[in-house]
């Protein structure tokens, strides 16, 4: 059994992780902001530090007597002006710098597909920023980059269920996204797997087009699909960046995302269309639910 740090574990891939690592019999320390965010996933969890990565004063002790860390840790919703290089770059830095003063052994990190390529979106310059000191650190680690998470996709049924979903550019680039309960079996397995670079996928390789067609299908309605130009999109990047650099780089990824293919080695069993039914199955069945 290894003592394991999880930071993230309130995020989607976080959560599957940190029950990752219980199922296989090792005792999980995770670390919050709000300790209540960690509610599902509590029965998974030996112990619940409060912390922030982006105050490296809360980390003193929370890699005390740890074996492994792991984080997914990053920023998507801006909050308290903090920007990508603020969270994803310096809160993993401090987060390093914990785990280097308690001797920890490995230090598990989830960056992006082919960041390395993609370092002129901030975002992504954010995370390979890290993995560069993370390399340079004397510390065992693993980076492992995934393309694209079933919860990205989940938005395709929710623009579905609203009538009309819209791709930027022609939707033909592919991807191959994965779930993260099999991400999570990835990253707990690189712990020892001896692999310090993993690109990772799901089983599934689908056009873009052809995840709005699944999303329409699943919930039974007619494909309604939009192609937003290019050059529409990169328009509003340049608009949007004068108001806010965050959202900006957030639009410039996921443009960047659907226009170019991002084919991972396949990993895992579970397939998208699956997901999508599991999805609208729930909401179905909240939507019946009697209200009190």
């Amino acid at each position: 059994m290894k003592r394991v740090l999880v930071a993230g574990a309130t995020g989607y891939l976080g959560g599957f992780v940190a029950r990752e690592f219980k199922a296989r019999g090792h005792f999980v320390r995770a670390l919050a902001r709000s300790p209540r965010k960690l509610d599902p996933v509590a029965g998974s969890l030996d112990e619940v530090v409060r912390a922030e990565v982006t105050r490296p004063e809360t980390l003193e002790h929370v890699c005390d007597g740890i074996d492994v860390v792991f984080s997914s840790i990053g920023i998507t919703r801006q909050r308290d002006k903090l920007t990508f290089r603020d969270v994803d770059y310096h809160g993993n830095v401090n987060l390093l710098a914990a785990a280097q003063r308690a001797s920890v052994g490995t230090f598990v990190y989830v960056s992006v597909f082919d960041g390395p390529g993609l370092r002129h979106l901030d975002i992504v310059d954010a995370h390979e920023a890290f993995v560069d000191d993370l390399k340079a650190s004397g510390i065992d680690y693993a980076v492992l980059r995934p393309n694209a998470y079933f919860s990205d996709m989940t938005e395709f049924l929710e623009m579905a269920r609203n009538g009309r979903i819209y791709l930027i550019g022609s939707g033909h680039t592919r991807v191959n996204p994965i779930h993260g309960a099999d991400l999570a079996e990835a990253c707990v397995d690189a712990m020892d797997g001896g692999n310090r670079e993993i690109d990772v996928g799901g089983p599934d390789v689908l056009t873009y087009r052809e995840v709005a067609d699944l999303a329409f299908r699943t919930l039974g309605r007619r494909a309604r699909i939009t192609a937003v130009p290019l050059w529409a999109v990169t328009a509003t990047i340049a608009v949007t960046r004068v108001f806010s650099r965050h959202r900006a780089g957030l639009l410039a990824f996921f443009t960047t995302a659907m226009t170019r293919d991002a084919v991972a080695p396949a990993t895992g069993s579970r397939r998208l269309s699956e997901h999508f039914a599991a999805v609208a199955g729930r909401e179905a069945a909240d939507t019946r639910e009697p209200r009190s």
